[in-house]
C-alpha cells in the first residue's frame, strides 16, 4: 500500500537545522522540568508504598474520604479521582507500606463508609516496600541501559561489520557499570556517564550508523519521560514498559531508512552523502508514515476505551510513536552526514 508517491522528493535536509533545534528545545525542556522537580515523581512501585482503589455506590467528596482516612494509621496519604467521574472511583496513595493482611480492608472500608455515609468497595490494595521499590528502580534503569548498549553493538555489527569491537566495548561498560554499582556510586549518574562515555567511542571508532541511533533513541526517551515530568505523571513499570516499547519501535524505523541507505551507497557511490541519505529517506517515508498511523490507531484506541489502569502506558505509547518517527527522519539519518562533515572538518 502507497500513498505517497514513488518519486517524491522532500528535501529533509534543508530543514535539519530547524529539527535539531526543536529537539534541543525540547530535551532542554525536559531536564529543566526534572530538574525542578528533582527527578521523575514516582509511584508506588519505585519508592514504596500503599495504594488503595475504592469505589463508592454514591457520590462523595475528596474532604469527606481525606477525613475518613485520617482515623486510619496509613502516614501521609493523597487522593485523586480514577477514570470516568460518574464511576465515583478513587486512588487512594500513602508513603507508607501498611501491612495489607486480614482486617486491613475492612478497617479501611468502615472508616470511609462512616465519613461518607455511602457503601463503599475495595477493588484493590498494594503494597511496596521501600527497599523493593528501590531495587525495581535501579533494574529499571539498567534494563534500558543494557537494551541501549545490545542495540548498538546490532547496529555497528550489522551497518558497520564491527561486532567484535563494538561488543568489546558494550561488555566493558556494562562491567565497569557494574563494578562501580557495588560501592553505592549513584545509579542514575552512572548510567548517564556511561552512555555519554559511549557517545564518544562512537565518535573515535567512526561508528556513525550506531552513533545515528543511540543519539535518536535517547532523544524519543528524554522527551518523552520530560513530558510526563511536565504534567506531573508517575513514573511507573508500565510507563518502563512502554519506554523499552518505544525504544523498539524507533530503532525498527531507524534499521528501514539504515538499510535504504547502505543499498543506496552501493548503487550510486558517485553521488554525495547527503544526495543519497535524503534520497532514502524520501523512499522509506510511506512505510514509515504508514506504520505511524496504524500504530497511532491502536494506542489511540487504548488510551481513549482501555480504562485507567492503562491510560499512562497509552499516552506514552502516543508521545512515544510521533516522536520516534520525527527522530527517524529528522535525527537519526541527519546525524550520519553531520559526522561525516564534522570528521572532515
Amino acid at each position: 500500500m502507497r500513498f505517497i508517491k514513488s518519486d517524491i522528493n522532500i528535501d529533509f535536509f534543508s530543514k535539519r537545522k530547524t529539527a535539531f533545534g526543536i529537539s534541543v528545545v525540547l530535551i532542554l525542556i525536559s531536564i529543566v522540568s526534572l530538574v525542578i522537580h528533582k527527578g521523575p515523581r514516582y509511584g508506588i512501585d519505585f519508592v514504596g508504598g500503599t495504594l488503595i482503589q475504592v469505589k463508592f455506590l454514591s457520590p462523595s467528596s475528596l474532604t469527606e474520604i481525606k477525613s475518613g482516612l485520617s482515623t486510619v494509621d496509613l502516614g501521609k496519604s493523597s487522593v485523586q479521582l480514577f477514570g470516568d467521574p460518574k464511576d465515583n472511583e478513587y486512588l487512594i496513595r500513602t508513603d507508607k507500606s501498611a501491612m495489607t493482611g486480614k482486617g486491613f480492608s475492612s478497617q479501611v472500608k468502615t472508616a470511609l463508609e462512616s465519613a461518607t455515609g455511602s457503601a463503599v468497595e475495595i477493588r484493590r490494595v498494594e503494597m511496596v516496600g521501600p527497599q523493593v521499590g528501590k531495587d525495581l528502580r535501579e533494574k529499571a534503569l539498567f534494563a534500558m541501559f543494557y537494551a541501549l548498549l545490545f542495540i548498538t553493538v546490532y547496529i555497528s555489527g550489522r551497518f558497520e561489520l564491527k561486532w567484535i569491537l563494538s561488543g568489546v566495548m558494550a561488555g566493558t561498560l556494562i562491567g565497569a557499570v557494574s563494578f562501580l554499582s557495588i560501592f553505592k556510586v549513584s545509579i542514575p549518574f552512572l548510567i548517564i556517564a556511561a552512555l555519554i562515555v559511549t557517545l564518544v567511542f562512537f565518535w573515535f571508532l567512526k561508528l556513525k550508523y550506531a552513533m545515528g541511533a543511540i543519539v535518536a533513541l535517547i532523544h524519543d526517551v528524554t522527551i518523552t519521560v520530560g513530558i510526563f515530568s511536565i504534567l506531573d505523571k508517575e513514573f511507573t513499570l508500565p510507563l518502563i514498559a512502554a519506554l523499552l516499547t518505544i525504544i523498539g519501535y524507533s530503532l525498527n524505523d531507524t534499521i528501514i531508512v539504515f538499510d535504504r541507505i547502505r543499498e543506496n551507497l552501493r548503487k550510486h557511490q558517485k553521488n554525495p552523502l547527503e544526495i543519497i541519505v535524503n534520497r532514502s529517506i524520501n523512499e522509506t517515508l510511506s512505510r514509515t508514515i504508514l506504520t505511524s498511523l496504524t500504530t497511532l490507531v491502536v494506542v489511540v484506541s487504548l488510551f481513549v476505551l482501555g480504562g485507567g489502569i492503562i491510560h499512562d502506558f497509552a499516552f506514552a505509547m502516543i508521545i512515544g510513536v510521533l516522536i520516534g518517527t520525527y527522530s527517524s527522519i529528522f535525527v537519526a539519518s541527519p546525524i550520519i552526514l553531520v559526522l561525516q562533515e564534522g570528521r572532515k572538518k
